[in-house]
C-alpha cells in the first residue's frame, strides 16, 4: 500500500477487487440458480463498489468504515463460493481459485485498514 494514490483506481486492492466481480460474473454465467447468483454477483460488486466510495468520502474514518463493509462483502462472497462448491454451482478448481482471490482481498483490506487507522 506504499504507491502514491491520486484516485480510488490506483488502488491495488480496488483492483483485484474489480478482477474478482468479473471473474464471479464470468463463473456464474450459465448458472440457473438465480437467487444465488444474484447474491453472489451483488456482494461481488459491493467490494469494489464501497473501496470507491470511501475513498470519495470526504474523512479517514468514512473511508475505514467503508474498507470494513468491502472487507464484510468479501466474507459474504466466500461463503456464498463454499455453499456454491457444495451443491454442484462451480467444480472445486473454481471454487478454490475464487476463495483464493476473497482470502488475498481480505488480507490487502485488513491491512489497508490498518495503516489507515494507526497513520491517517
Amino acid at each position: 500500500m506504499g504507491e502514491k494514490v491520486g484516485k480510488f483506481e490506483d488502488l491495488e486492492v480496488w483492483k483485484e477487487g474489480m478482477r474478482l466481480a468479473t471473474k464471479i460474473y464470468g463463473a456464474l454465467n450459465t448458472c440457473r440458480d438465480y437467487g444465488l447468483r444474484d447474491q453472489m454477483q451483488r456482494a461481488a460488486v459491493s467490494i469494489a463498489s464501497n473501496i470507491a466510495e470511501g475513498y470519495e468520502r470526504n474523512t479517514n474514518k468514512d473511508f475505514v468504515h467503508f474498507l470494513y463493509i468491502a472487507k464484510g462483502s468479501c466474507s459474504e462472497l466466500r461463503t456464498q463460493i463454499y455453499l456454491a462448491v457444495e451443491i454442484g454451482v462451480f467444480d472445486k478448481a473454481t471454487g478454490n481459485e475464487l476463495l483464493e482471490s476473497t482470502r488475498k482481498i481480505s488480507a490487502m483490506l485488513h491491512n489497508f485498514i490498518k495503516v489507515r487507522r494507526e497513520r491517517f
